[in-house]
This record gives C-alpha cells, structure tokens and sequence, in this order.
C-alpha cells in the first residue's frame, strides 16, 4: 500500500474514507476509552508531555550506529554479545517505517481503519524472520527490566510493530529486543560533560492475538454516541472531575462569578 502522511482528523461515523490510527492512540484506548473517544472523536487532547530530548538524541546515535553495520551487513557487537544470530535488517522503506507519523501501515479493511507505527529498528535472523527493536533509555541506579506495570505500555507497542509487519506479508520472529540505553551515575566523580551509558538487551516474547478484538472495540466506540465511562485508574478523568468539582463549589459560593472567566 502506499503510504500516507498523518494528518490531525477527528472520526466521522460513516465516511468512506478510512480513518488513520497510530499505535499510540490504540494504546491510549487500552488505558482510558473516554480519553480517547475525547481525543478522537471531540477533538480534546490531553495535555501534551514534556519532549525528552535526550532520549530522542540516545534513539537517533543508535540508529546511526546500527546503521553502519547495516550497510556492512554485519551484526552489532551488542547483538554479539547477547548471542543473538541476527543481523539489522536493509529495506527500501526502512526509512519510512522509522518516520514519526508515517511508519509500517497496515489497511484494515474491517474496520475502515489505517493503523501505523515507527519502529526505531529492524533485524533479521538467520531464518528470514524480522525482528522488531525498540531503543529505550532511561538513568537509574537498579537494573533495568520490563518489570513495572507501567511498562505493559512498552510490549504492547512492539506487538503492534509485530502484527503491522505480519500484515505486510514478512514473515516475523515473536521474539524483540529492547535496546535499553542506562545513564549511570555512580561510576564518576564529576560531569565532565559527558553521560556514560550501561547498555542491555532485553528480550520479550510478544503475543498479538488481543490486537484483533481490540480494535473491534475501537472501532465500537468510535461510532458510539456516549462518552465512555471516566477510567477509575485514569490520572487524566481524575483530574478533570476534581477540576470541575471543585469549580462548580467554587461558583456556588460566589453566585456573582457565575457566567464569567477568572479576572
């Protein structure tokens, strides 16, 4: 399929053009339906985060350095010493599945869906299987893991990248990696200008098999008329009821701002 630029759109029930949907905002679904039904349909987006510009300038060294054993065709000495018979994989769209808001992309005709994804890297090992790669980086003085609840976000996203390429037609190993890129700050004295990076490997064994019901459900609330219920866990529903609550009190007790903004 040709790929298609993201452009910022809210869904419409029942036009005939399919409407795009990037990984990130499947997962938002899987966190908060009323978050996303606010996003997608009403066009009220939560709060923006942060960027994490030294993450992003970690993911692009990384790239650049997998890159060159791309062109040699040879593995990466991580990939040596973790033993994992591999080698970065070279396609003609390599770079356009990297490409924020461009990515692998898959028609789902079902749905009347496009969904995408950028992965940061792809291998191939000895049996024609790609394999997907997320580069992760992070500074803390435990060791790095795929423990947390919190990161159920993390494998979520590479079983994304794992079907969008099924969908493709390549064949794909369930086994990822994640390149995890630690700043350690034990190990100097002083600054120096300079970070130093323990780096890990992290396998992970993905199963998409809840990727097809999900997007059944997606595509449910999509075309419902009701916001969806708040999410007891979502820190976003948590906040804008606490918000309103205590706005509201505030007007009953002042009746003289009702109608009007804060001076």
């Amino acid at each position: 399929m040709a790929f298609i630029p993201y452009k910022k759109k809210l869904y419409v029930p029942g036009a005939d053009e399919a409407f795009k949907l990037s990984r990130s905002k499947i997962d938002m679904f899987l966190e908060c339906p009323r978050c996303f039904y606010l996003d997608r349909r009403l066009g009220v987006s939560r709060p923006d985060s942060f960027p994490f510009t030294l993450n992003s300038a970690v993911d692009h060294l990384l790239k650049k350095e997998f890159d060159i054993h791309r062109k040699a065709k040879t593995a990466h000495p991580l990939m040596v010493s973790y033993k994992i018979d591999a080698v970065p994989f070279t396609h003609k769209d390599l770079d356009v599945w990297r490409e924020n808001f461009v990515g692998v992309q898959y028609a789902d005709k079902k749905h009347n869906l496009i969904i995408f994804g950028a992965v940061d890297d792809v291998w191939v090992n000895k049996d024609e299987e790609l394999i997907v790669v997320d580069y992760k980086s992070t500074s803390k003085d435990s060791e790095v893991n795929l423990d947390a609840d919190w990161q159920i976000g993390y494998k979520r996203q590479m079983e994304v990248y794992q079907w969008l390429l099924e969908k493709n037609g390549f064949k794909v190993s369930s086994t990822g990696y994640f390149v995890y890129a630690n700043a350690t700050k034990e190990s100097r004295d002083s600054f120096e200008a300079r970070l130093d990076f323990e780096m890990k490997v992290i396998p992970y064994t993905g199963d998409n098999s809840w990727i097809e019901k999900t997007l059944d459900d997606v595509k449910k609330c999509l075309d419902g008329e009701a916001i969806p219920k708040e999410s007891a866990e979502c820190k976003y529903c948590d906040y804008r009821t606490k918000a309103g609550t205590a706005f509201k009190k505030h007007l009953e007790k002042a009746p003289r701002l009702k109608g009007r903004g804060a001076a």
